[in-house]
């Protein structure tokens, strides 16, 4: 696992963190653990404990839809964005096949994007950057002003 902490966001470059998780589900733990340890020095005024259960949820998505021929990493990275906590999380799927669903009472699956809907403020997926489909979600109010 490799991760990126950019100490100083600015405007032109919000990023406060990034990191590169293998497609495992070990790295959903991590995922968790990594975003607590680096966020939590910010003071944002958002539940932490909300964002690492939705970083959860995308994560898990990442790994078990993710889809490529060689090696792959799934990318998180968080912004600062005026008052506002943007958290992306990236993988080589196709993102056609992200959806909102409304499982069944008795449907093992499916719920994720119906949890990080709920509860982040707003979220959307769509094309990576890094190719393939990037799912995020945003907290406003992180840092009120």
């Amino acid at each position: 696992m490799a991760y990126t902490l950019d100490r100083y966001p600015r405007e032109e470059s919000p990023r406060l963190g990034a990191m590169a998780l293998p497609p495992e589900a070990e790295s959903v733990p991590r995922a968790r653990r990594w975003f607590r340890k680096f966020i939590t020095p910010y003071n944002p005024a958002c539940s932490i404990d909300d964002c690492v259960l939705m970083i959860s949820e995308l994560v898990t998505n990442a790994v078990v839809h993710g889809r490529a021929d060689g090696h792959w990493v799934v990318r998180v990275e968080w912004f600062r964005e005026g008052g506002s906590l943007r958290v992306e999380v990236h993988n080589p799927g196709l993102p056609e096949n992200v959806r909102l669903r409304r499982p069944d009472a008795n449907d093992a699956h499916g719920r994720g994007l119906l949890l990080v809907d709920s509860v982040s403020d707003s979220w959307h997926a769509g094309t990576s950057r890094f190719g393939g489909t990037m799912v995020c979600f945003r907290m406003t109010d992180a840092w009120p002003s």
